[in-house]
């Protein structure tokens, strides 16, 4: 008898909150009920009108909002398989991953459809796509409207989907070539939503707000876990500090997910006062290492607030690990930490050979866990090599501490080789990051004659402030051993390169420095 499947919560929570109102979304303001009948209607209109069967995938390039988590509910109610599209793809990319994943029917908002319609322009050869279904209006390349596909349809619930169906097929941002199709089946999504909710509290009294991009799955327990508890959602279409505190005001938002670029910018902004969260109860945090100063500050201004760290990826839906609000508040090493295994989870250090690694010693972060993906889309030969010997190979560099605690030192790939010594960059990044005129920092690894690599930090100043090679050097020298402090320091004024995560593209800032050497990883 099946239990992990979305129709067990999001149709009860539709049923005992159906007057409550669950969305806002710039002015939009919907009831549990009115998304009930919009999902259904929705399910109705991908199987009669378009032609989207349960195994068929569906995309969606669009920024937050209320009728993109319709489309995922759709996807997890088992009416076809959703593939949520990064904004930040390029044409080629786009136009790669349609073809990969034989897409035939693409959502898109206003401001998307003409990267859609530009990429499956230039498309070489005979592209799948059938159908484009522009959300809202704008007078932008579309054959039909989503709205009108709504009114024509009948609310009817699908049958459920088979635990072992899959619900998305979400594709990884191609930093490090093409993009890789992530096969995640309803059960994989449903038992990652319970790992979460056994960390967290979904409170059907809460406030959420959407700001994290919704292609990407540090958004997950938003989209599944808000709604399936019976709670509001407020919607960000795209982030900005401003905009993201005006939100929390307006609606007293108390919970929210935020990657580390994102709470920089806000509390650097030049309008941020505390008070303006005075209403969050808890923010989660992840997706990319926290600079130990910004997270000082935060504790700092904020000791009631429930502050919790999810660390994980796309291919496990995506929790590995938490670092809970009583781990924030008690402090000391562990709060460097990423946190401990949620329940359902192992993690093992290895080493090259995938031997298991004593207590302390650093290797790669493998895991075992039922809500890691079914394979790579079309790529068995990847799926394999990722699955050695029953376990999934993270490409994180970490160690884990004698109560499980689980502390990263870097991406494999980021990793810098020195004169035989290894350097993580995230190590390096922490302490240069406590020096008060840092904005931004990325630490990378340039070629260099003798040693093979040196480090090489670049540092975004804030506005006003001036710092110098020096005065970095000298701050990371009091805080790490000499052969990691940098050996160059390069200054910028404008904003470091980010992904549509907000992560800081390495490989992009490596990229000028290697031309014409090579480089074991990239």
């Amino acid at each position: 008898m099946k239990e992990l499947v979305y129709h067990r919560l999001l149709l009860p929570a539709i049923e005992y909150h159906a007057d409550k109102t669950a969305f806002f979304d710039q002015g939009y303001e919907g009831t549990f009920a009115q998304h009930g009948d919009r999902v259904l209607r929705l399910c109705h209109a991908l199987t009669n009108e378009l032609g989207v069967s349960r195994s068929d995938r569906f995309a969606v390039m669009s920024t937050n909002s209320h009728q993109f988590l319709e489309l995922y509910h759709a996807a997890f109610l088992g009416a076809g398989v959703i593939n949520p599209l990064n904004l930040r793809l390029a044409g080629k990319e786009l136009d790669y991953i349609v073809r990969d994943s034989g897409t035939e029917v693409v959502f898109v908002d206003g401001f998307f459809a003409p990267l859609i319609a530009q990429a499956m322009a230039e498309s070489e050869g005979e592209s799948p796509l059938r159908h484009v279904v522009l959300i809202g209006d704008a007078d932008v390349p579309h054959d039909l409207k989503y709205e009108e596909l709504l009114a024509a349809a009948e609310p009817v619930v699908p049958d459920e989907p088979e635990e072992d169906d899959l619900a998305v097929l979400m594709y990884t941002g191609g930093t490090t070539g093409l993009p890789k199709g992530v096969a995640l089946e309803h059960r994989a999504e449903m038992l990652n939503l319970y790992h979460v909710g056994m960390e967290i509290d979904f409170d059907p009294n809460s406030v959420y707000l959407h700001q994290t991009p919704m292609f990407h799955a540090a958004s997950m327990g938003g989209i599944m876990g808000t709604p399936g508890a019976g709670a509001t959602s407020v919607f960000m279409p795209l982030f900005d500090p401003a905009g993201a505190m005006s939100l929390i005001e307006a609606h007293q938002v108390t919970q929210t997910v935020m990657v580390p670029t994102m709470i920089g910018m806000m509390l650097n902004h030049p309008e941020f006062v505390p008070e303006r969260l005075a209403s969050l109860d808890l923010l989660t945090y992840g997706a990319s290492p926290m600079p130990a100063a910004i997270l000082d500050r935060l504790l700092d201004l904020y000791p009631d607030l429930d502050i919790s760290q999810g660390y994980g990826m796309t291919e496990c839906s995506a929790v590995l690990t938490f670092l809970g609000a009583e781990d924030h508040r008690a402090g000391g090493p562990r709060l460097r930490s990423a946190g401990r295994p949620v329940p359902g989870v192992a993690l093992a250090i290895q080493d090259e050979d995938g031997n298991i690694l004593p207590l302390g010693e650093t290797g790669e972060v493998c895991a075992k866990a039922g809500n890691f993906m079914r394979q790579y889309w079309n790529k068995p030969e990847a799926t394999e090599e990722v699955f050695q010997g029953g376990w999934y190979h993270t490409g994180d560099a970490g160690y884990l501490d004698d109560g499980g605690y689980l502390f990263l030192v870097d991406r494999v790939k980021d990793m810098i080789v020195t004169g035989g010594e290894n350097v993580y960059s995230a190590e390096v990044e922490s302490a240069i990051s406590k020096h008060e005129a840092v904005q931004q920092v990325a630490v990378i690894g340039i070629p260099h004659e003798v040693w093979g690599e040196q480090v090489h930090a670049i540092v975004v100043v804030e506005e006003g402030t001036t710092v110098t090679e020096e005065e970095i050097i000298v701050v990371a020298r009091d805080h790490i051993a000499g052969y990691k402090v940098p050996k160059s320091v390069e200054f910028r004024t404008e904003p470091l390169p980010l992904s549509g995560a907000m992560k800081v593209l390495k490989k992009d800032l490596r990229a000028p420095y290697w031309k014409g050497h090579e480089r074991g990883v990239n």
